[in-house]
């Protein structure tokens, strides 16, 4: 509700427009309210208080009444009850015979004498943050990685494969498949990435985002990136589509055409096919969302010629033959920045 001094603030700024030769609709759309809700403030008394906290509402016919309401309690506080839920208890009463109140009902008065609260071990329930947020309008700004397991030759054994994906341009910028899991081999991903990328001398800080395993946790690992001037960014516990762009990769890798989905023989097997995999991946997959061109076309910033010939391609061919082109050609654009877990709109 808005506040009596507010509206009245509201009023004057709308009035002093209109006085200064202002339409009214624009006036109230620049101040952010309606012109039906200037009118209901302003009246030939004077700007008016919102009245409904002091307005007299009719009692509810089907409320019960404060008897009906201390049944409620007593029932729910009897010793073979005080534990269980209203679920729980409505139930029992109808098999007695005895119906006094909803479920709804008996949460809502329980609330109303503060006798409804999280029990038990567990921890309550939380609502969940906003993802964590970023954007990258060039390579190596903003990288997500991750690790994903590798069949072994037996069930029940695993590689573990480690991937950095550069955000921006979709590149695998470090990959490498190890016997464990842990931060120090992490640390070392990492480095190999950080100086093959020629990043030592950058100005610009680069975002490394990722889940919440425990080499992304490791002391080794978080100290490896402060030393490297890496920002570590993390999603939300469970939440696995906020890290989409390394789990994408992944999809991508094990559905690959020729992945032993009955497992690598060895180690040595394992490393070597996802080498194959990051050259195809990086210099011959034409990325749908890059507009078909590879990821290293767009993290080199060849994209913009490759597609400024197609278009140009394609605008010929529509000049030869225009009968055949009745709508505009192809959009060959690529966004100019990328967004990790966009913002939703407030109005959405």
């Amino acid at each position: 509700m808005t506040s009596l001094p507010d509206r009245q603030n509201t009023v004057a700024l709308v009035e002093q427009a209109q006085r200064d030769g202002a339409r009214l609709a624009r006036a109230c759309d620049i101040v952010g309210v309606s012109v039906r809700t200037y009118q209901r403030w302003s009246t030939p008394q004077g700007t008016c208080a919102d009245a409904r906290p002091d307005a007299r509402r009719p009692v509810p016919h089907n409320k019960l009444s404060e008897v009906e309401r201390a049944v409620i309690i007593t029932l729910c506080n009897q010793p073979h009850y005080r534990s269980r839920p209203p679920a729980y208890i409505v139930a029992d009463q109808a098999d007695e015979g005895c119906y006094i109140a909803s479920e709804s009902t008996f949460y809502r008065v329980l609330r109303d004498h503060d006798q409804n609260h999280h029990r038990g071990r567990d921890k309550a329930p939380e609502g969940r943050r906003a993802p964590t947020t970023h954007r990258a309008d060039a390579p190596n700004q903003l990288w997500s990685w991750d690790v994903s397991w590798l069949p072994g030759p037996i069930c029940g054994a695993w590689w573990y494969l480690y991937l950095i994906v550069d955000v921006f341009s979709r590149k695998i910028v470090g990959h490498e498949v190890y016997a464990a899991e842990t931060g120090e081999l992490a640390s070392e991903l990492v480095e190999k990435a950080h100086w093959r990328e020629h990043l030592a001398l950058r100005d610009k800080p680069l975002i490394l985002h990722s889940d919440n395993g425990s080499p992304m946790k490791a002391a080794t690992f978080l100290q490896k990136l402060y030393d490297l001037g890496i920002t570590p960014s993390r999603s939300r516990p469970r939440v696995s589509n906020d890290n989409a762009y390394s789990e994408a990769l992944f999809r991508t890798l094990k559905y690959r055409p020729g992945f032993p989905a009955k497992g690598f023989a060895n180690l040595e097997q394992a490393r070597e096919w996802v080498l194959g995999f990051v050259h195809w991946y990086n210099t011959e997959h034409r990325h749908s969302a890059l507009n078909y061109v590879t990821p290293d076309q767009r993290h080199s910033g060849e994209a913009t010629s490759i597609l400024a010939n197609r278009r140009a391609t394609y605008e010929q061919a529509r000049n030869a033959h225009p009968e055949r082109w009745p709508g505009a050609i192809r959009n060959f654009g690529l966004p100019d920045a990328v967004d990790l877990n966009p913002e939703k709109a407030s109005h959405c």
